[in-house]
């Protein structure tokens, strides 16, 4: 019922829109330490549209069912839309320590993981699936790189 291609689009959508928030957040934040941190990691969701996209570059468009496809593009896109997981309620004015924002930003990822992780019964390919597990692994690589970010900021 799923492409990769459609699940990476969502994903693209996914980090585009943590990229929004955490740049909107930087705007708002009175500690440089702490906008510093935001813009960073704005620019990582960044960083992983890139990956994603050049994912998405990589896979065959099969077309074998076209209108399966145009209904599992739809479902996916409407689960997703704007969503932010846990920045979605996130009050980044009440941040005061960099370890919060790192635990915020690990949650985000965390969400996103267990959405992936969601789809995995709906997939019914091996290949799609194979795909769908190194985004999962991406998006683990992700978590791990903001647990070993300094604590200070």
């Amino acid at each position: 019922m799923f492409s990769i291609k459609d699940i990476v689009d969502i994903a693209i959508q996914i980090e585009q829109n943590g990229e929004r928030i955490y740049r909107d957040a930087a705007k708002k934040i009175k500690d440089p330490s702490l906008s510093s941190l935001l813009q960073w990691l704005a620019d990582e969701e960044v960083t992983h549209v890139k990956w994603f996209t050049a994912l998405k570059d990589k896979v065959p468009d099969t077309g074998d069912h076209p209108e399966q496809e145009k209904i599992g593009r739809a479902l996916l896109r409407d689960a997703v839309g704007t969503q932010n997981f846990t920045l979605k309620d996130a009050d980044f004015s009440t941040l005061e320590q960099v370890e919060d924002l790192i635990r915020l930003a690990i949650e985000f990822e965390k969400d996103t993981i267990l959405f992936y992780k969601m789809l995995q019964p709906l997939i019914e390919d091996r290949e799609t699936l194979d795909q769908l597990h190194e985004i999962i692994k991406e998006e683990e690589k992700h978590v791990q790189s903001f647990k070993e970010l300094p604590k200070q900021g």
